[in-house]
């Protein structure tokens, strides 16, 4: 295979699912601040930037200082229950990643997380050095769906965008790699986003899924 292709891959929800550790950790985070949350409130703001998703909790109240405080007070009680925890890879995860560096494809984690929270997710997973590059919240200005993440990642990889894969689990993620002029796979909820394939899991993916996709068959 060329080294002039790529895989794209969000975090959690993709390789991943540690939902339930981000919700305790909001509970846990907002309890105090006499914010009550809902589990539709965090199911419509999971995987955005957490600026993003206090501005829509606190109003008026979301003040840069505020802001910062909660969020970075949140993401470290993510990481300790994840850490108690443990964390399992979804399936098909471990196969196809492992699969596609064998293959000589590059890999880039593209997440709107903090990039401690990607490192801890990797390193519960002793996924270290499995991909080349790793892109987060830190690295962006704009979240998904906007496209920022996704041409941040291939540019750090060397592959043009038009040699990109992304995958995604969520529509905004979609609509991303779509404004990133990216090949899409949606798994989960994604799948019924309009991506280029879509999938229950990764487990359920054709095994040539990746090379038809950017075929000039499939980019057409």
């Amino acid at each position: 295979m060329s080294d002039l292709q790529a895989v794209l891959w969000d975090l959690d929800g993709t390789l991943v699912d540690s939902a339930d550790y981000h919700w305790q950790a909001w509970l846990a985070t907002m309890g105090p601040e006499g914010v009550r949350l809902e589990r539709s409130d965090f199911d419509l703001t999971f995987g955005q930037r957490n600026d993003a998703i206090l501005s829509r909790w606190l109003g008026r109240g979301a003040t840069p200082d505020r802001v910062a405080r909660l969020g970075a007070a949140k993401e470290a009680v993510y990481r300790r229950l994840m850490r108690e925890g443990g964390l399992v890879p979804l399936p098909g995860a471990a196969a196809w990643t492992t699969r596609l560096r064998l293959g000589g494809w590059k890999q880039a984690i593209a997440s709107s997380a903090p990039l401690a929270n990607v490192t801890a997710v990797l390193e519960a997973l002793r996924w270290d050095g499995r991909f080349d590059a790793l892109v987060a919240a830190e690295d962006v200005t704009a979240g998904k769906p906007d496209p920022q993440v996704f041409l941040v990642a291939a540019d750090r990889l060397g592959v043009p965008p038009s040699r990109c894969v992304v995958v995604e689990d969520a529509a905004a993620g979609i609509e991303a790699a779509r404004r990133a002029d990216m090949r899409s796979i949606g798994v989960g909820p994604a799948q019924w986003c309009a991506p280029d394939v879509g999938a229950p899991t990764l487990a359920d993916l054709p095994g040539d899924v990746f090379e038809r996709l950017l075929s000039p068959v499939g980019r057409r």
